[in-house]
């Protein structure tokens, strides 16, 4: 009785004349009028307006029913919008007696629902439990082309076979059918987007959906109901902004030239197309200047170089193989478009109607949002197993680096004009990327090529150590470091071994190295010790950071700082001498494996000046070996520089190994193969000269010692067997010796040692150093060590702390 009252429905008998002959309750619920009230009154006492034609005015309407939407008069007098229904009143001879009038308020819910459901722009749909059609509304009718009557009682399977499967099996999709059946399973509603092509069609179509389960007053599930609407146009939209973002995180994340393309032929496969080629100029591979793209026309043969391709077909995570020639024929797409700069869109067939292409419907069909020239019909892409091919020249920075191809072959849809601006992104992006590993990849070679050259490119033949080294710049993606190392042979058999680093990367870095391994071989030549050394390198160091300050606020400067590590062995005393600046000290290894502690403190980096660097001196035995190198060889996010150097102990303990096999070994074991940082290893073992290859004498300051030191001189030389060099050894060593008598002070004596050269050395204590000068026609003196000079491979001062020693090596 509630529901009557709250939704009452008038039932009005009237006869053909119009007057009211029956009235029921529903009446008096619906306006107020009694039947006293109305029969034998004309209907039209109760419409406020007249009735629309054919409704109520029409007596001898035939047997159908006649519906409409009247105002009616309510007994106080207010308006109640109804929807009218008149049947005919038909007796048994079929001849008409009049009129059933049904009258309900317009907002009753089985009125307004009936028809809102049954007018709704969105597909609606009931199904029993076992999935067989109830109802369907006419928008679901014409999406499924199939009327209500067609498809009542069957199940959906059977009308809809293709729903049994997704049409993306990578998304990991739920067939439609299934997602019916678990809703009847657990009785939880769900919404999803489904993805599907009709049969017969060749267009994806996505649809927003709905489905709920409809429970009984107990609350069974009685059948499930679905709503949807196609939303193709948003949802392939959304799909090239996901794509869109997706490169955006994707393309570009190394500085590697085949890398970043091999992104771009990745990137849009398989959700937007099936194949992607990516060919560049053989310059853009190696770093260089691409071509001029003006020198380009679309009639000549253009060859590139095939950097990436990747197909939906292919294994993903395929290593890239060696790029191959790629040769585009005069008129071809490719090379029209990379000397026109326009892209090109080519169809294997003429789109359908109906604003349905590819990558999902929408406006884009309309030939107005196509550029000039496209889309091409090209029938011959069918052979080619191709539906469509989008040709992009890849430009950055008004230069030409090649041009990608994007291809669909198993997919019917074809390209829209969205679709090619999609491309177009997609290759913007690649390209700046590409042109950025481009520069990169030539900076980088300029300074890695810069810094080899400032490198020893070959070790000096010595025989106070064995040596072997390695330089390995960080990982590309990083920038070539200021890392350095030097084996310098100094007076007196002795070497010095070198290694620094200096702040920052690139070519700055690269530059600043070179200064100061030339600096650091200039003032080894001056045989400075290691302490004095790094001092006057910390000088060099303060003025270059001056150098570099800017003139403005606005010029950019390069970091300044080093840090250097300098030792010198000497093979006869076999006493190593060393001082660092701020460098990590060697790792010395004894020849029966045991560490050697250094007994000096790291000492202030270089640049910072005003600080005191303390040089320290130990023994060394015969056979030790001297790891040198930078911090880049210890450098790891796992372990601490304590491990890092147990490791390095643990790969450098094999005395017998060949250091070239060792360094190997150490490089192996201490770097991965993507390092942050480049780093230098300097691996020395050390050798003692025999005693019988070095002779001494004490000189007495008197010029009559200058015959027995000549004589001493030649009978050593012939007592080594060495007797083509006694005539050069005993004119060399009388000059030295008078010139020390003379000009020097006592202590004075005289040193043979056999190396690879053979060396003569005058010490005294006096610290004032000889010098060239050229003498006159007529002095009788000046020409000793002008003679020295002419007749030796080298010369030189070396001061100690006692005085000085000259010297000069006689070649053998």
């Amino acid at each position: 009785m509630a529901d009557e009252q709250d939704a009452p429905t008038a039932a009005v008998v009237v006869d053909l004349d119009g007057t009211v002959s029956g009235w029921s309750q529903g009446g008096s619920l619906l306006l107020g009028w009694t039947a006293e009230d109305t029969v034998g009154r004309p209907l039209t006492d109760l419409l406020v307006e007249p009735s629309p034609p054919g409704l109520l005015d029409d007596h001898d309407a035939g047997p159908d029913d006649a519906t409409g939407s009247i105002p009616l008069r309510h007994r106080d007098g207010s308006t109640v919008d109804a929807v009218v229904t008149a049947h005919a009143l038909l007796g048994p001879d079929g001849r008409a007696l009049g009129r059933v009038v049904t009258m309900q308020r317009w907002g009753r819910r089985p009125v307004i629902a009936d028809r809102a459901f049954e007018q709704s722009p969105f597909a609606l749909g009931v199904y029993d439990p076992e999935l067989r059609f109830l109802w369907i509304n006419a928008s679901s009718g014409r999406v499924i082309a199939h009327s209500e009557e067609q498809v009542l009682g069957k199940r959906y399977r059977e009308v809809f076979p293709e729903f049994d499967r997704t049409l993306f099996p990578e998304r990991d999709d739920k067939p439609y059918t299934d997602a019916l059946a678990e809703v009847v399973r657990t009785g939880e509603a769900t919404r999803l987007i489904t993805v599907f092509r009709s049969l017969g069609s060749d267009y994806a179509h996505a649809w927003a959906t709905s489905i709920w389960p409809v429970r009984d007053a107990e609350g069974r599930v009685r059948a499930v109901a679905n709503w949807g609407f196609d939303m193709s146009a948003e949802y392939w939209a959304r799909q090239r902004l996901l794509l869109l973002n997706q490169a955006s995180g994707g393309i570009g994340r190394t500085l590697d030239v085949i890398g970043t393309a091999g992104e771009l032929a990745r990137t849009p496969v398989p959700g937007f197309v099936d194949l992607v080629s990516v060919d560049l100029f053989e310059e853009v591979l190696h770093g260089d200047e691409p071509p001029s793209a003006s020198a380009f026309t679309p009639a000549e043969t253009i060859t590139l170089s095939r950097a990436a391709q990747h197909s939906a077909k292919e294994d993903a995570d395929r290593a890239p193989g060696p790029t191959t020639q790629v040769t585009h024929a005069p008129g071809s797409v490719a090379a029209r478009c990379m000397a026109t700069g326009l892209s090109t869109v080519e169809l294997a067939v003429e789109p359908g109607e109906g604003g349905e292409w590819a990558f999902g419907p929408g406006l884009a069909a309309d030939p107005a949002h196509w550029p000039p020239g496209n889309p091409v019909i090209d029938e011959s892409l069918a052979a080619d197993g191709l539906t469509g091919r989008i040709t992009v020249p890849l430009r950055a920075r008004g230069a030409l680096l090649g041009v990608v191809a994007f291809s669909r072959l198993d997919r019917p849809e074809a390209f829209t004009a969205d679709d090619l601006i999609l491309a177009e992104e997609l290759t913007a992006k690649a390209a700046v990327a590409i042109d950025n590993a481009r520069r990169y990849s030539r900076e980088r070679t300029t300074a890695l090529t810069l810094q080899r050259s400032l490198l020893p490119q070959g070790l000096p033949n010595q025989e106070a150590v064995e040596v072997a080294s390695r330089y390995l710049p960080g990982g590309t993606g990083t920038e070539v470091g200021g890392d350095w190392f030097d084996v310098i042979p100094l007076s007196g058999a002795r070497v010095a071994l070198v290694v620094g680093d200096v702040v920052g990367h690139g070519l700055h870095a690269s530059a600043s190295m070179g200064r100061l391994r030339t600096a650091v071989r200039t003032l080894a030549d001056v045989d400075l010790p290691p302490d004095e050394l790094l001092t006057h390198l910390d000088d060099l160091v303060l003025h270059l950071a001056s150098d570099l300050r800017p003139d403005s606020h606005f010029q950019p400067t390069g970091e300044s700082g080093a840090t250097c590590l300098y030792t010198v062995y000497d093979p006869v005393s076999r006493r190593l001498t060393l001082a660092s600046a701020g460098h990590p000290l060697p790792l010395i290894i004894s020849p029966d494996g045991a560490r050697t502690p250094v007994p000096a403190p790291p000492g202030p980096p270089l640049g910072i000046g005003g600080l005191p660097f303390e040089a320290a001196e130990f023994e060394l035995p015969e056979g030790s070996l001297l790891a040198l190198y930078t911090d880049g060889l210890l450098e790891s996010r796992e372990r601490d520089v304590d491990q890092r150097l147990a490791e390095l102990q643990r790969a450098l303990n094999h005395s017998v190994t060949p250091l070239e096999v060792l360094c190997d070994a150490v490089v192996d074991a201490m770097l991965p193969e993507r390092r942050t940082d480049d780093a230098a290893l300097l691996l020395a073992r050390t050798h003692a000269l025999a005693p019988q290859h070095v002779a001494d004498w004490d000189v007495e300051p008197d010029t009559e010692q200058v015959p027995r030191a000549r004589k001493f001189a030649v009978d050593q030389v012939d007592a080594w067997g060495l007797e083509e060099a006694a005539f050069v050894t005993e004119l060399v060593v009388s000059e030295l010796v008078t010139n020390a008598i003379r000009y020097g002070e006592p202590p004075i004596r005289l040193r043979l040692i056999r190396d690879t050269s053979l060396i003569c050395e005058v010490s005294d204590a006096s610290s004032t150093a000889p010098h060239l000068r050229r003498a006159r026609a007529f002095d009788e003196g000046g020409r000793g060590l002008l003679l020295v000079a002419q007749l030796t491979q080298g010369w030189g001062t070396r001061h100690t702390s006692n005085g000085k020693t000259i010297w000069c090596a006689v070649r053998l």
